[in-house]
């Protein structure tokens, strides 16, 4: 009887050894199962140690916190409630049910892909084609210096008076008198003075707007309009100097060429993942759409 006892106190000391062996090894996270490179498996889906470590470095360079093995658990404590929730999330369908979901799905998949595509540099040689064959693209538009003597027309039934003072006005500048006497002596007061200053189209179109603007455009260097009417007045323009529109050297906006560049190996690799897709699914579209 006391050897039997002897033998039954063993075998439980043996199991009991075993299950704390388990406890340790074992059980929730199964350290000794992971495979390489992973922190931890969350019902079969496991954290990888990049990412892990990614939060850590961050969490070190935004706290004066040291990184304790405390802290570096609860990170991965965080990581595993969150993939917890998604996981629940994505049981509850809010993928298909949620708008807001299904946008974060797309624009992280819409960055993952475009990422990708980006991690692979242009060569100078690259650039320099690129750079020559969307010569259209980068040319810079011509510049202008204008002046301008404004006749506001305060009602509908004063237009043709105030065209006849833009007209005067007009004759006075071919005959040679100062576009500032002009100015103050006929003209009104300007909404938005044009600067004395070479302008893109675009933005002298903020001053004078669009009818105006196709009209400045149109004068060669030093010529004098005739009166343009815009949603204001008269406008008399005389076109002082020209910049001609040009396509910088590749020297020049090598930066821009090159952000162009990848811009659009990001597009073009978004679309190819898309169309290969489309190619895989099956997709089924109403012909007669309501």
């Amino acid at each position: 009887m006391q050897r039997r006892a002897l033998l039954l106190l063993g075998i439980g000391a043996a199991l009991g050894l075993l299950l704390g062996a388990y406890g340790l090894v074992g059980g929730g996270s199964e350290i000794g199962l992971l495979p390489d490179g992973v922190v931890a498996s969350v019902n079969g889906d496991f954290i990888d140690r990049n990412g892990y470590e990614r939060l850590v470095a961050g969490l070190d360079a935004d706290t004066r916190e040291p990184i304790t093995p405390e802290l570096r658990r609860r990170v991965l404590d965080r990581m595993i409630d969150e993939e917890l929730l998604v996981q629940r999330g994505l049981e509850l369908g809010l993928a298909e049910s949620d708008r807001r979901v299904r946008a974060d799905i797309t624009s992280a998949m819409i960055r993952s892909v475009v990422l990708e595509a980006e991690d692979t540099p242009p060569t100078e040689a690259e650039l320099i084609a690129f750079h020559e064959r969307e010569a259209a693209f980068f040319t810079q538009p011509g510049r202008v210096r204008v002046g301008q003597v404004f006749f506001r027309v305060p009602s509908p039934g004063m237009d043709e008076e105030v065209r006849q003072r833009a007209e005067s006005a007009r004759d006075r500048l071919r005959e040679g008198v100062a576009l500032e006497t002009v100015r103050a002596e006929d003209g009104d007061r300007e909404v938005s003075t044009v600067p004395n200053a070479m302008l893109p189209p675009a933005k002298l179109r903020e001053y004078v707007g669009p009818t105006a603007l196709r009209a400045v455009m149109s004068l060669s260097d030093g010529e004098i309009s005739g009166p343009v009417r815009s949603g204001t007045g008269y406008h008399v323009f005389v076109l002082r100097e020209r910049e001609r529109e040009r396509v910088p050297a590749f020297e020049e906006i090598r930066e821009q060429v090159r952000a162009e560049w990848v811009r659009r190996s990001g597009d073009d690799a978004l679309r190819a993942y898309l169309d290969g897709l489309r190619r895989d699914a099956d997709v089924v579209v109403r012909e007669a759409l309501p």
